[in-house]
């Protein structure tokens, strides 16, 4: 279909149809020779690809072997008349077949009644699946042909595609004047439900071309992207070729290019996932993309790996391919939907206007003549949100133009102040920086952008290249503004609007993961990056500090929300010394939220979000005290008694028992709660003192406490192992661990908080299961004795693509005498039961825990004693604690 320059050759040392026959006429069977000439011709094949042959010739190659091999085996069945003939259709019909493609066959009969041929028919497809062909075949008549070609665009479009492989052809040529457009399906009608197809194609896809693990076939850029393209100009110009769409004019030959070299170069990627897999494979999974990389000849250098450069290759063709793709079918919108209309159009200046709501130039050498206008465009569109998009002429014309963005246009000041006008217009910058960099101007203006472009983030919880996922970042930050993000990010939605500088928060985004793939640390060079693009656009000494701050502690809010004990004064007094004013902390807070949920849509949650508004809220509340003026702990743990006394006096509560009480929790106990917490967990406690069992509290949406996540507290007589005992049973349940706080009283009552959500990452909020988890607990947990039971009753998965090796870092927290043992290791069920029963085998106390899963990676961190309380400082006994996990864990993952 739609070839370009290229004619193939038939090659008689594939496949030598003639010597074939001979070997068959001393073969009593049929069934052997056929089977091991398909073997044959598809190990030929495979040498050749893995020889470097083109792809073309393999892919085509292929089909003219089946050709000759279905003409002979049509050769040796009996049909009653020539009234029947065997039709290549589909990308068989197109001549393209690779390894394990369907080979899509008609039979198509000239008349309605099948009687004669219903048993040549039969006997014809068992033999074709006999010998280990995979087809996809019909049987109809001409009428059913016209009648189902109606009825249904898929089948139109495959019989569009079609050649006539043994029978007579007069029967396929008049299969195709009753399929012709004046008949039925006429271009216009053809060509909107074409498009319809590939606008639910793509948003099955998530409308990306940039998944870590893309569909090469079906995905934005993908092979039916091209195969779009023919099938709308087969129908409306008649083409056969893609140099037919030059030579009218909708297509010129740099775009030609593109077409051909990206159709080329997916063609040997699905061959070789066909080849590898052994099935028809379209999926670019990860253990595929190393082989593929490595059979392609990519190898990895100190700087990127061999799979991320093939992968750079493969983003790059198909974002050149979906934007062509765009192109075309706006260009042919144009010319089949509109055509003969005279539109609407609205002059905006001297270079630009609206035509039937998109914008186009009002010269062919406006980009010549003015190349400002590059920039001018995107900023006219985001200044006038009514403009649906840009005329195909106009994209082409930028296309064929954005060459002329050199180091002498970045550095005019003209450009600049154009940029810089579009990120402070207050309009959809995120979609105009989308466009700029669909049609190739945002990596030519912003060079180091440029190399990020198809930068693939090997990693276990990206799932977009750097480019798309900080196109992604900018989308969500201009989701922000809009007033039904209040409910989803109540805080963020209200900080967004109170920035100074809007345009700041723009510019960060750009640059916050610009420096990937150069190595070295990332949010370092991109400070530099962002310096050297704030000092070149004029902004102030004090907006290139914030700009460059913002880029090189994007990472640090998260972290220290996910790892730290928020609940400590000092993380606080020691992130607001970070931050050091409101400005930047909302800055960053917006920054982060946004950069979380582009990374991958799973990494954002209740909880997570939750501990992010608390770190900015108690961050904001320190600020506003003063830096010099930190709050103390005597003070914190006053103000929280206070406040949780109002509480508890407000519920009628007997205050000689809360003191009581509360004289054995000691301090840290009302550091590391809010006080709506001390006061349910009181309630509790005082209500539960006559019985032997554990209290076991889980929080309700009533309760008014829960953010993100369902809080389980549970206080029972402290014993050992208690923490292992619950990891496993609340894993049993199918429950994830968020967070864990361990506390034990001065006359050994624990006070363990867990932060669970379901394996949807969602709180419990079912009063029924909230029950059911709360009777599994107390049964689970009342007898000590059955605790190393417990915890060995879990069953992990295997990791599919990454193996992550177990990393054991060990420091002192001397400041509040105990050890922080940060754990990196593959996510799978029973986890925190394994390393429970660890610290059980090696007589380890845990005092608390933050829990951080990345896609199928966890980040997590245990402040941990011996038994008696005291830190870890033993360097031997540290070693054999870190090699004991690392033994477990790695084994176990």
């Amino acid at each position: 279909m739609l070839l370009h320059h290229y004619r193939f050759v038939p090659d008689e040392t594939l496949f030598d149809v003639e010597r074939f026959r001979a070997e068959l006429s001393g073969n009593r069977s049929l069934i052997a020779p056929f089977k091991a000439a398909l073997g044959e011709i598809q190990a030929r094949l495979d040498a050749r690809l893995r020889a470097g042959a083109d792809i073309r010739d393999l892919v085509h190659g292929r089909a003219w072997c089946l050709d000759r091999l279905l003409a002979v085996a049509w050769e040796h069945h009996s049909w009653p008349d020539d009234g029947v003939a065997l039709l290549a259709v589909g990308g068989y019909g197109r001549g393209e077949l690779h390894p394990c493609s369907d080979v899509d066959l008609l039979l198509l009969l000239e008349h309605d009644d099948d009687a004669p041929y219903r048993e040549p028919l039969t006997a014809f497809i068992t033999f074709l699946w006999d010998i280990g062909l995979e087809i996809g075949h019909s049987v109809r008549s001409l009428a059913d042909c016209e009648r189902e070609a109606e009825a249904d665009l898929t089948v139109i479009t495959n019989l569009l595609e079609s050649r006539t492989v043994a029978g007579p052809e007069r029967l396929r040529k008049a299969m195709k004047a009753r399929l012709a457009a004046e008949r039925m399906w006429p271009a216009k009608r053809f060509f909107e439900a074409k498009w319809q197809e590939q606008i639910n194609r793509h948003y099955r896809h998530n409308n990306s071309e940039y998944h870590l693990e893309p569909n090469i076939k079906s995905a934005p850029g993908g092979l039916r992207d091209i195969q779009m393209i023919g099938w709308v100009a087969k129908r409306h110009f008649g083409s056969e070729r893609y140099e037919d769409l030059v030579a009218t004019g909708f297509m010129n030959d740099a775009e030609l290019r593109i077409l051909s070299q990206g159709q080329a170069f997916l063609w040997q990627v699905r061959y070789a996932l066909h080849m590898l897999a052994g099935r028809a494979e379209d999926r670019l999974l990860f253990d595929h993309q190393r082989t593929i990389a490595e059979l392609f000849g990519f190898r990895d250098t100190p700087e990127r790996l061999a799979v991320e450069q093939f992968m750079n290759r493969y983003y790059r063709h198909v974002t050149a391919l979906a934007g062509l793709n765009d192109m075309l079918l706006q260009h042919f919108d144009e010319a089949i939907i509109h055509a003969g209309e005279v539109l609407p159009v609205e002059p905006l200046n001297e270079r630009f206007e609206i035509k039937d709501g998109f914008i186009q130039a009002r010269s062919r050498t406006v980009f010549r003549d003015q190349p400002s206008a590059l920039l001018e465009l995107f900023l006219l569109m985001a200044e006038h949100p009514e403009i649906e998009g840009v005329r195909a002429d106009t994209i082409r014309q930028i296309r064929d133009h954005r060459h002329l963005i050199d180091d002498l246009y970045r550095d005019d000041v003209r450009h600049q102040s154009l940029f810089l006008e579009l990120l402070r217009s207050g309009g959809n910058v995120a979609r105009q920086l989308r466009r700029m960099n669909r049609y190739g101007v945002l990596g030519k203006y912003l060079p180091e952008f440029g190399r990020a472009i198809g930068l693939m983030q090997h990693d276990l919880f990206h799932i977009y290249t750097v480019d798309a996922h900080t196109l992604h970042l900018l989308k969500f930050i201009h989701g922000f503004r809009k007033p039904e993000a209040r409910e989803a990010f109540p805080v963020a939605a209200n900080v967004i609007h109170q920035l100074p500088k809007l345009e700041l928060l723009w510019i960060a985004g750009l640059y916050h993961d610009i420096g990937k793939g150069r190595g070295g640390d990332h949010s370092l060079l991109g400070a530099r990056d962002v310096e050297a693009f704030a000092e070149r656009h004029g902004l102030s000494p004090r907006d290139t500090r914030l700009v460059s701050w913002l880029v090189e502690q994007h990472l640090t809010m998260s972290m220290v929300a996910q790892k730290r004990d928020i609940t400590d004064p000092d993380v606080i007094a020691d992130f607001a010394r970070l931050v050091g004013d409101e400005t930047r902390l909302d800055y960053l807070y917006v920054l982060t939220v946004a950069d979380i949920n582009a990374t991958n849509a799973t990494l954002w949650n209740g909880w997570r979000a939750s501990l992010l508004r608390q770190l900015h809220a108690e961050t904001k509340r320190a600020l506003r005290r003063g830096l010099e003026n930190p709050l103390e702990r005597n003070d914190w743990v006053n103000e929280t008694r206070d406040e949780a006394l109002s509480l508890l006096a407000a519920t009628g509560a007997d205050m000689a028992r809360v003191q009581r009480l509360w004289e054995s929790l000691g301090e840290a106990y009302f550091l590391q709660y809010a006080p709506s917490e001390i006061a349910w967990q009181t309630r509790g406690i005082l209500g539960h003192e006559e019985s032997p069992l554990p209290l076991i509290l889980l929080s309700a949406p009533a309760e008014g406490m829960v953010e993100g996540g369902t809080k389980v507290f549970i206080h029972t007589r402290s014993v050992d192992d208690l923490f292992a005992a619950t990891a496993a049973a609340l894993d049993q349940l199918g429950l994830s661990i968020h967070d864990a706080r361990i506390a034990t009283s001065s006359n050994d009552w624990t006070l363990n908080t867990f932060i669970v959500l379901d394996d949807q990452g969602r709180p419990i909020r079912d009063p029924v299961r909230l029950e059911e988890i709360r009777a599994h607990l107390v049964e689970e947990l009342d007898d000590p004795d059955d605790y190393p039971q417990i915890v060995t009753r879990h069953t992990p998965r295997q990791l599919r693509h990454f193996k992550v090796p177990t990393e054991v870092i060990i420091e002192q927290d001397p400041a509040n005498e105990r050890t922080l043992l940060e754990l990196i290791a593959p996510d799978r069920p029973g986890l925190l039961a394994r390393v429970g029963r660890i610290f059980m085998e090696q007589d380890i106390a845990l005092s608390a825990a933050k829990i951080a899963t990345l896609g199928e990676k966890v980040e997590d961190v245990f402040f941990i004693t011996d038994k008696a309380g005291r830190p870890l400082t033993d360097p031997g006994r540290q070693a054999r604690l870190r090699e004991r996990l690392v033994e477990v864990l790695d084994v176990s993952g």
